[in-house]
């Protein structure tokens, strides 16, 4: 399924506010992403018609298994990219983000994986068995700790 940019932001914000918040309102999307809501409103009901979220006014905002399921794809493209922008091509954090946030709607599932193996393979993360979870901030910090410690030893 091939979302607009700002429903796959949209998308992504819920997934996050979700695993970070007990519920995801209106409100909560509307702050984190810098708008108004009745333009969240709107996003949320293009979403709620393509069976991405369950939605009801004043309720909270759920995500389907498909809409869970396709965040999931979108944090993965976005971390990817963002994770080879800084700690390969050792762009600026900013740059990389807003890059990584631009190229993410456009690369096929099949690029990500690719370069998915190449970081692997490079930064040689395979062995880190601690139970990694990408939406978790400390996870995150630790693998650029250790990528950036390894590309260090390769040089």
């Amino acid at each position: 399924m091939k979302l607009s940019n700002s429903l796959e932001e949209y998308l992504k914000t819920i997934y996050i506010l979700k695993n970070t918040e007990k519920q995801v309102r209106v409100t909560d999307i509307a702050k984190r992403l810098k708008i108004s809501k009745p333009s969240v409103n709107r996003a949320l009901n293009t979403l709620k018609d393509l069976k991405l979220i369950e939605y009801e006014a004043y309720k909270n905002i759920v995500l389907t298994k498909t809409g869970d399921e396709l965040s999931k794809d979108i944090i993965k493209r976005y971390s990817t990219l963002k994770l080879f922008l800084t700690e390969v091509l050792e762009i600026d954090k900013d740059i990389a983000e807003n890059e990584a946030k631009a190229m993410k709607h456009a690369i096929s599932e099949d690029t990500v994986k690719k370069l998915e193996n190449y970081i692997n393979k490079i930064l040689d993360l395979g062995d880190l068995d601690c139970g990694y979870d990408e939406n978790s901030e400390k996870c995150k910090n630790c693998v650029k700790i250790t990528a950036k410690n390894r590309l260090k030893k390769q040089v």
